[in-house]
């Protein structure tokens, strides 16, 4: 009985997420607010660290956007790192693009993100903003689609989905497959409860209400800053809306110890942030589900077989509905991955520390974070504030 309730709930939360992640991308095809419907003026921050996976042809969707009013700030610490080189190529292939490199010397907050962010805002006079991560590609009516969104009375912040694409290494691979799968549907299905949860790799949101809120300084020391900065929102009594458009994460070339890393990481943050909620989460897991039936001595087989098979519905339908049947065949990889997935859930609670970009924290309750060492100067060595124009200037 208890096994069978179970199954019950693994296939009740995978069917939802399904649901939730068909309604949220079929939205975009029956709401697309017009070309021009507003032209108040948005600025892009992009916070760069270093090359990522296709950096110059992601960076260029944004330079490509079907909107008639936005800039473009790229922020970087240190006058070294190798993402200048790309945006100054960019800026010389779109000059009719307003844009501006912010190189700064850091040292604004122990998440590296939020201290590019602040150096970054700090040369922003627009009130209305979008926080973009760099491995992150977008259509051209991205914008649009961002500020039809905020029109909505209420809405203090909107948000994307987004889905993995490009892999060519079996670490990009499972990573891909990961975010198509169980996190894309846990970002879905937050919006069906109302409490949508805000990805950073996508945020728009006024600068103006974001200070009264507390600001970028209030979330510099933790790690889940976008979470923070969603639940700051909604806690004033905004709506955080999920904007039908979604945006690609570009993974190319990741290893597996990467993927492990990544979502070790990502675990150690969601059991802090939710402590008590956490241990469910393995429920949703159908290969964790399945291995579990020797312990209610239920044969494993038959359990095996539904877990493979629920996997490979979960994984196709959101994989279909997010980026169309293209590049299929990962799926087989599935059931794999989801055993990963479940030795990480396992291991991640009792993770005390977390490497970021060669900094080693101590994260705490929350997702504060404690250096373990002093602050490493950045990417690369520190040089004074600095902005750069785009070239036409």
């Amino acid at each position: 009985m208890i096994y069978a309730a179970l199954i019950f709930v693994n296939a009740v939360a995978t069917l939802l997420a399904i649901v939730a992640v068909y309604t949220a991308t079929r939205k975009r095809r029956a709401r697309l607010p017009a070309a021009g419907s507003s032209q108040e003026r948005v600025t892009v921050l992009k916070p760069l660290c270093g090359r990522d996976d296709a950096l110059a042809s992601n960076l260029e969707t944004f330079f490509r956007q079907d909107y008639p009013n936005f800039e473009l700030l790229f922020g970087v610490e240190g006058e070294e790192d190798p993402a200048i080189e790309v945006v100054r190529r960019l800026q010389k292939r779109f000059p009719d693009v307003p844009s501006r490199l912010v190189i700064h010397q850091g040292r604004r907050g122990l998440n590296p993100k939020v201290s590019n962010l602040r150096a970054t805002l700090e040369t922003c006079t627009n009130d209305l903003i979008v926080i973009s991560d760099s491995n992150v590609a977008v259509c051209p009516d991205y914008l649009r689609e961002m500020v039809g969104q905020m029109q909505v009375e209420g809405t203090g912040l909107v948000t994307n989905l987004f889905c993995g694409v490009g892999e060519q290494t079996l670490g990009a691979r499972l990573e891909n497959l990961h975010l198509n799968g169980p996190i894309v549907g846990s970002v879905a299905m937050s919006r069906l409860n109302g409490r949508t949860v805000s990805v950073g790799k996508s945020m728009m949101f006024r600068r103006s209400v974001f200070r009264r809120l507390g600001g970028m300084e209030s979330v510099a020391t933790l790690l889940a800053e976008d979470y923070v900065i969603g639940r700051m929102f909604r806690a004033a009594g905004y709506e955080v809306r999920l904007c039908a458009g979604v945006i690609r994460n570009v993974c190319v070339d990741a290893t597996v110890k990467t993927f492990l890393r990544r979502h070790l990481r990502w675990g150690l943050l969601r059991s802090r942030l939710k402590p008590l909620m956490y241990p469910f989460e393995i429920l949703a897991n159908p290969m964790a589900v399945a291995m579990a039936a020797p312990f209610f001595g239920v044969p494993w087989l038959p359990a095996l077989a539904w877990a493979v098979a629920l996997t490979a519905v979960r994984d196709a339908s959101q994989w279909i509905c997010l980026r169309g049947p293209s590049g299929l065949d990962v799926i087989a990889l599935g059931p794999f991955k989801e055993i990963l997935s479940a030795g990480v859930w396992l291991v991640a609670p009792f993770l005390k520390h977390v490497s970021w970009r060669g900094q080693r924290y101590r994260v705490s309750a929350g997702t504060r974070l404690y250096a373990q060492a002093p602050p490493r100067l950045g990417c690369t060595r520190r040089v004074r504030s600095q902005v750069v124009g785009c070239p036409s200037e």
